[in-house]
């Protein structure tokens, strides 16, 4: 059973500040690449209508020279509050983009300097930026002189073991003008291996007036409690525990907010949901979306009878009626299940 400490429940009774922006819930949805488009935010607020979202990382460089904006930094004016994530390591280039994310309706601008893949990496951005802390100190010294909403800041704890500098990187980051720090608890070397390493989140809360958002193996609302209560940060971040399962930021943040737990959706609400998510980035994005939808769909078919089964066929569709059509008898399958099952229980009474 989980519960509030009296402590932790006056600590998040108040709206979460980050500089000037008001924001009504502790719990924030992360960028991730290729998920967190404009259809899959819509899932999430649905359930969580208060909570800070993130669009995909976008890259500056790219930005620079480009005339038409990329569909990923897309934003809905309706769908408040809302970051764009930016990456790169030239200043000049951040401070550019971060007016163009301002143009585009961004409540924040936050800049990623904890994306631990190669491709990232190797050209300057990411984690990379953690052995270059005065450039990131100067990225967000020019990001913030450039706009007038807040800036603020995701990374890791380190580069690796052997090289974990974050306490004095986040207190550059703040000197520099940050108005937020969100931390995974892993290393750059780690990439997503072994457990978070929450007690380091613990020693950046202790050393920073700015919030300070704790991130990594959030995958439940026991999890978010349990990390808020050791860690004494300002609010959790979601990220791999809502691939498939947009509910999750609305579960947490309900349960923070009432200090009661919402029932889990069952399988068959959950494949509800994958076939509105199909649908929805068919017509977005058209067949671009149905591809991208493979991976989406094979996240929802999990913990459920005939699961592996089904996910191996999600992963091949061609078409949205194709992918509705192997869901729907997937739901089939459930509700037989069941009725069997209650059948069997009148039986026994």
């Amino acid at each position: 059973m989980v519960s509030l400490s009296p402590e932790l429940q006056a600590r998040l009774s108040t709206p979460l500040h980050i500089g000037t922006v008001e924001v009504n819930s502790r719990v924030l949805q992360s960028p991730l690449s290729g998920v967190t488009d404009l259809v899959f935010r819509r899932l999430v607020r649905r359930y969580a209508p208060t909570s800070m979202m993130y669009t995909e990382m976008v890259n500056a460089t790219g930005l620079h020279y480009v005339r038409e904006l990329p569909k990923i930094m897309e934003v809905d004016p309706q769908e408040r509050p809302i970051s764009i994530q930016l990456f790169d390591c030239r200043p000049d280039f951040l401070a550019e983009a971060a007016q163009m994310a301002v143009a585009e309706g961004a409540d924040t601008v936050d800049i990623n300097m904890g994306c631990p893949v190669n491709k990232i990496t190797k050209n300057g951005g990411g984690s990379s930026l953690l052995r270059e802390p005065e450039v990131a100190e100067a990225i967000v010294r020019e990001v913030t002189q450039a706009v007038e909403i807040p800036v603020t800041v995701k990374t890791r704890i380190g580069w690796s073991n052997k090289e974990i500098n974050i306490l004095d990187f986040a207190r550059r980051m703040e000197d520099a003008g940050a108005k937020m720090l969100t931390l995974h608890g892993r290393t750059r070397a780690q990439g997503y291996n072994g457990p978070a390493r929450w007690e380091w989140i613990t020693k950046v809360k202790e050393v920073l007036s700015i919030p300070v958002i704790a991130n990594g193996d959030i995958f439940s609302v026991e999890a978010a409690v349990r990390c808020l209560e050791e860690t004494k940060a300002d609010g959790v971040m979601c990220s791999r525990g809502t691939l498939g399962y947009p509910f999750l930021v609305g579960e947490i943040d309900y349960f923070l907010k009432t200090g009661e737990q919402l029932p889990a959706p069952t399988a068959i609400e959950r494949l509800e949901c994958a076939k509105e998510h199909l649908r929805a980035l068919y017509e977005y994005k058209g067949d671009r979306g149905i591809r991208q939808a493979r991976k989406h769909m094979t996240w929802y078919a999990k913990e459920f009878y005939g699961a592996g089964e089904l996910r191996g066929q999600l992963a091949r569709i061609n078409s949205v009626e194709e992918g509705v059509g192997l869901i729907d008898g997937a739901i089939a399958q459930l509700v037989q299940l069941e009725e069997r099952s209650e059948i069997l229980m009148s039986q026994v009474s």
